[in-house]
């Protein structure tokens, strides 16, 4: 699994005529791997960290992974978007509504990574992964955003294994995953389910083709399965936008 990721990241930069990457570190297990699989695969000097900090957020994480890949001390920037989410929040009277505030800030924190993308001439490596995929939670043009993502073929479980497996510290691991859009927000929270509990739902829904009746009948619970099948309706345009009438290039 390591190789087949490594080889994907270092063959379609070179392809693309690319030899730097850019990762967006939350302190989360995904953007975690997703950073060592790109060090593994280019080289610590070819590899740009950016932590995004709203708010006061912790980057003790962050600052783990760098340090644990061997990232160069010029390699790694620290930029605090509460000032440009703030202005950006005011201006469009977005404060008192979590959601849009918690898009501006993820829309936020990618111009600050395609600027050093581009300042860098790299590509932006993204940290998303099936089960976000499928549900659609993930921000358009926010953590959506990216040239390449290496762990999108990958339920959160399933990152969560590799995360072991690459020695990725516990205390990644094993925090509550979140996307660090306000105090206390978590993935779970938010999505009314854990991953562990979605994940072979996900799978047998979306890879194997089966009707939400048959998943029921090999003995999961037909709410969750009711809500998740909701969900998967409900986001689906999230999948196929934008809509064309022109050719795909």
């Amino acid at each position: 699994m390591v190789k087949k990721i490594t080889a994907f990241i270092k063959s379609t930069l070179v392809e693309q005529g690319f030899s730097r990457a850019v990762v967006a570190v939350s302190g989360g297990v995904d953007s975690a791997v997703a950073l060592a699989l790109t060090v593994k695969a280019l080289g610590p000097g070819k590899v740009i960290a950016l932590s995004l900090p709203y708010a006061g957020q912790n980057i003790t994480q962050a600052e783990t992974m760098v340090k644990r890949v061997k990232l160069p001390k010029k390699n790694f920037f620290r930029f605090d978007i509460t000032a440009a989410v703030a202005a950006a929040a005011n201006k469009l009277k977005a404060e008192g509504s979590q959601v849009r505030l918690g898009n501006i800030i993820a829309r936020t924190r990618m111009i600050y990574v395609y600027d050093q993308a581009k300042e860098a001439t790299a590509l932006v490596v993204g940290t998303e992964n099936r089960s976000e995929a499928l549900l659609g939670y993930y921000t358009r043009f926010g953590d959506e955003a990216s040239d390449l993502e290496p762990l999108k073929h990958l339920y959160k479980t399933q990152v969560i294994k590799l995360a072991a497996s690459l020695k990725i510290p516990r205390s990644i691991i094993n925090q509550p995953p979140t996307a660090g859009l306000w105090a206390g927000q978590t993935d779970e929270a938010e999505l009314g389910f854990s991953y562990q509990a979605a994940d072979p739902i996900l799978h047998l829904l979306a890879d194997k083709k089966l009707d939400p009746d048959e998943v029921v009948k090999l003995g999961f619970d037909q709410k969750l399965v009711e809500k998740i099948t909701d969900r998967l309706t409900a986001v689906d345009f999230k999948r196929h936008v934008p809509y064309s009438l022109g050719h795909d290039y």
